[in-house]
């Protein structure tokens, strides 16, 4: 059997809430956070603003939300990732950091692919003209269909940040011990909206004004090439026995030990419908306010992508705060009604006349909830990992997560037309319901994984 897994009773020194923000550990944590958000916009909201500027269907824009499948997914190819070293630098920097190092140049590279191919116009030669006919033989309208090779990289984008999420998650997982895991939370999700404020709201208004589209996608893939050299630097996490050596010890044994908890399936509905009802309320945001309001791309950059994501990182911060004073189930039980009540800002923005500052207050109402809420839930995922399996089971729960996220964006289109803006935001409240009544009910599994600072 493998080593006994490290002890979630274990009681962590007086310290304030605050003070461990302030170390080594953390600050890799801050700047793997970036790695991580860099690319998820890029396969999302503005990628979703590409297409809208480009000229594609509702339905369309819809679907290709799909893109980011792999995050679903990546708890197939997680076991590998725990398994083996990547060759060459692998016994050099070890398993986390050298697949993450390969993950990061890969990435690199596929985004500079996206800026190389684009959304030909309907007189330009398409990149790859065979899969566009392809497309439009299958009934594909023709402006969807010039946007086949572009889509089919964001898969790519997708597979290989869903690998570096993996990754990073495990590496947080092994590097912390049990007293910073809210504050690795708190500062991961930092990194994760600074990365996006990046990606998105600096990016759709570069995009409109300075670099166009195809240019950002290629500031994007050189920065993200830049941030290998944080990998280089993040310290060696300790090792919690050694790597598993079969498929057994490497899929099987990290499933086991979960199911094997009381209410473990109760645990994986919770994880899947906590960040629902966000999840449908972001799914077609961009495309909501500059078609559905009237707003024009630059202005959502400013204040849905930037202004937006300024307000999660305050709200995840002081959320990491909050949940060292509450304890993590409190948090999670106050963060989730927070998140689900502040959806009703965007039903208010559909029923009101278009306006910068009701945009600005319903975006940041919505965000710094989110913030909360989110910072929570991955303190909550790292609390449920056992070390000696954190690879596959991070990625397993996180993948989860982001089910909603991931197949929402198709149903939301068609609840868009069937309803109409203002009704389904509505829905989307109504949405948050399950995940909240799954986290009150589970008060004593929750309870019984957390590590509390009773300093504060």
């Amino acid at each position: 059997m493998s080593a006994p897994a490290e002890s979630i009773h274990d009681t962590p020194p007086a310290v304030s809430a605050w003070a461990v923000f302030g170390n080594r550990r953390i600050a890799a944590i801050l700047l793997l956070g970036f790695s991580s958000g860099l690319p998820l916009a890029l396969t999302a909201g503005t990628l979703q603003a590409w297409l809208t500027v480009e000229g594609l269907s509702l339905k369309a824009i819809g679907f290709a939300t799909l893109v980011g499948q792999a995050y679903v997914f990546k708890f197939l190819w997680s076991p590998a990732m725990d398994r083996y070293a990547v060759p060459l630098w692998g016994n050099w920097l070890g398993r986390r950091r050298g697949w993450l190092l390969l993950a990061q140049l890969l990435l690199a590279g596929a985004l500079g692919l996206m800026a190389l191919v684009g959304v030909p116009g309907p007189d330009q030669a398409a990149a790859w003209p065979g899969l566009v006919h392809a497309a439009e033989r299958l009934g594909v309208d023709a402006a969807s269909a010039r946007a086949v090779p572009l889509l089919l990289l964001a898969v790519g984008v997708a597979f290989f940040s869903a690998s570096q999420d993996i990754v990073i998650d495990a590496y947080r997982t092994d590097v912390l011990p049990p007293q910073e895991r809210a504050a690795g939370a708190a500062v991961l999700v930092l990194g994760y909206r600074l990365a996006m404020i990046v990606s998105g709201g600096l990016a759709l208004w570069l995009a409109t004004d300075v670099t166009g589209w195809r240019g950002i996608y290629a500031l994007m893939a050189a920065l993200m090439l830049g941030l290998t050299l944080v990998t280089l630097w993040a310290p060696r996490p300790p090792v919690h026995g050694r790597p598993p050596r079969t498929l057994r010890e490497a899929v099987v044994e990290p499933l086991q030990e979960f199911f094997s908890r009381k209410e473990a399936w109760v645990l994986l509905l919770a994880i899947v419908f906590y960040k629902l009802g966000d999840a449908f309320a972001g799914a077609l945001s961009t495309t909501f306010l500059i078609r559905g309001v009237g707003f024009s791309p630059a202005d959502v950059g400013l204040m849905n992508k930037s202004m937006g994501l300024a307000a999660t990182i305050v709200g995840a911060l002081l959320g990491g705060a909050l949940q060292a004073r509450l304890g993590l189930w409190r948090a999670l039980l106050l963060f989730g009604v927070l998140q689900g009540a502040s959806n009703l800002a965007y039903w208010m923005l559909a029923v009101s006349p278009p306006s910068l500052a009701l945009m600005g207050l319903a975006v940041g109402v919505e965000n710094f909830t989110g913030g909360m809420g989110t910072a929570a839930f991955v303190a909550l995922l790292s609390a449920l990992c056992d070390v000696r399996f954190s690879a596959t089971q991070f990625a397993l729960l996180s993948a989860l997560s982001a089910v909603g996220r991931v197949y929402v964006g198709p149903a939301t289109g068609y609840l868009v037309d069937a309803l109409g803006w203002p009704t389904f935001y509505l829905f989307t409240v109504a949405a948050a319901v399950p995940g909240v009544v799954l986290i009150y009910w589970l008060r004593d599994t929750i309870t019984a994984r957390d590590v509390v600072d009773p300093h504060g």
